[in-house]
């Protein structure tokens, strides 16, 4: 059966772009209170989508931005077909600076064997695999090989705030998962198909420097009154080392290399950096001293400033001091460390590094930890054949070295096991302008989860699942 949904998934490759698109147009920015009418359109779209591929969704409102739970028919009624839970997110970050975009980001434009839009790689696209697949299954054979339940949020780029109290309103039912299918990360390159084991986790912070109530002329009281902005900089600044290294006292302590074979078969990959350096535009590559470009991607935690703000942005020139500055700071994690300690040994040292006349404040936005998944689960076994299904490659093993705050929680939760299979590629411009899924990476996405749920429903059936 599985050969005739992909045959049928290839036949009406067209189709699927035109289901696709209007879920694209809708501009669910989760950040922005304006687009509260887009998320809730977006949620809708999913639900009506998933109600033609069989499932039955449930609406399931938040403080902020609906969740939608939908589960194949008579899910409490199968005891004997293996139960899987699929993650996603219809909600996307803000499409600034819309001036850098080359066609308008909720107006998905197909070129060059890519679709063009805010969300179409991070993370409807993917999200639209599994759907579609879902929907092939239901149009052809007329039921899934698995009992399925779906689980969509609107808070992801804002850090789900909603999404564990659902999951524990709900735990009874979805602990039953034999598996946790994630498809919100990306392929190594072109043609390589990719399963993740890890995500490093995060810290973020929003730093403020206050100095004078209001800006003051630069000239009149320059040198006489401390200047938020400078002492934010000075701060900021000795936060590495010239060797790349966070100086924060403590905040290696916990933080322990990969095995030596993992480390190597990280090394023979098909990482081409040279093509990395052209495609980013810089001129060389640059981080933590001692370490390859993946090692510092995957496996080394890192600090870096997000955003900047001070004093005077317009043209021209305009000679104020600040009366106040600020600044967005995240620290990716890795595993064995802990987001709460980390962010307890930031606070004290920027307190350390303050110098007088201004006056510190901090507020945390997220703490996450790292995660691992096993690589030797029947779930990933199945999940490895059917990207070899999909692409027509056997699929190589890496980390990825963002954030998908979610899997932990599912974890600490349910106890469930994550299948991080993505997409996607290193160049598809997630968070940024021109963000692009190739159609490639779409079509092999909707064939591997086609062909993922067949492989789970005979693997975890048969006794090889435990």
């Amino acid at each position: 059966m599985l050969d005739t949904v992909l045959i049928w998934i290839d036949k009406n490759r067209g189709g699927w772009l035109e289901d696709l698109k209007p879920w694209l147009r809708l501009a669910s920015v989760s950040a922005d209170p304006a687009h509260q009418a887009d998320l809730t359109a977006a949620a809708d779209w999913a639900m009506h989508y998933m109600r033609a591929a069989g499932l039955e969704p449930e609406w399931i409102p938040t403080a902020r931005h609906p969740c939608i739970l939908a589960r194949t028919p008579g899910n409490r009624h199968k005891p004997d077909a293996p139960h899987i839970l699929f993650y996603g997110h219809y909600d996307v970050q803000p499409a600034d600076p819309l001036d850098k975009w080359i066609t308008p980001p909720f107006e998905p434009t197909i070129r060059d064997g890519k679709i063009f839009a805010r969300g179409a790689s991070d993370d409807k696209g993917q999200v639209f695999c599994h759907l579609a697949a879902l929907l092939a299954w239901k149009q052809i054979a007329g039921e899934l090989p698995v009992r399925m339940t779906v689980l969509l949020e609107g808070e992801e780029e804002i850090g789900s705030m909603s999404l564990e109290p659902v999951i524990t309103q709900y735990a009874d039912e979805l602990k039953t998962a034999r598996a946790l299918i994630v498809s919100d990360s990306n392929q190594l390159a072109p043609g390589v198909p990719t399963l993740t084991t890890g995500f490093r986790g995060m810290v973020y912070y929003q730093v403020e420097v206050a100095g004078a109530a209001e800006d003051l002329h630069s000239g009149v009281y320059g040198g006489a009154v401390a200047n938020p902005a400078n002492a934010l900089v000075g701060m900021l600044g000795a936060l590495h080392d010239v060797h790349g290294r966070v100086t924060i006292p403590g905040f290696y302590d916990e933080v322990v290399m990969p095995e030596a074979s993992i480390l190597q078969q990280w090394r023979q990959l098909p990482f081409d950096e040279a093509e990395l350096i052209r495609r980013l535009g810089v001129s060389e590559l640059f981080g933590e001293k001692g370490f390859s470009t993946l090692e510092r991607r995957w496996c080394r935690p890192t600090l870096d400033i997000n955003g900047l703000t001070s004093g005077y942005q317009g043209p021209g020139a305009k000679t104020v001091l600040p009366g106040a500055a600020s600044a967005k700071v995240s620290m990716r994690l890795v595993p064995h460390q802990d987001p709460l300690r980390i962010a307890a040994a930031f606070e004290t040292y920027l307190g350390s590094l303050k110098p007088a006349g201004v006056r510190l404040k901090l507020q945390r936005l997220n703490a996450s930890p790292a995660v691992l998944t096993p690589t030797d689960s029947p779930a990933v076994a199945a999940a490895a054949e059917a990207l070899e299904i999909g692409f027509g490659q056997k699929p190589v093993f890496t980390r990825e070295g963002g954030t998908v705050p979610v899997v932990s929680s599912f974890k600490k939760l349910l106890d469930v096991d994550s299948v991080l299979i993505g997409f996607g590629l290193p160049d598809d411009n997630l968070h940024a302008p021109n963000e692009k899924f190739d159609l490639a990476s779409l079509y092999g996405g909707m064939r591997t989860a086609a062909a993922l749920y067949d492989r789970l429903g005979r693997i975890l059936s048969n006794g090889r699942g435990g």
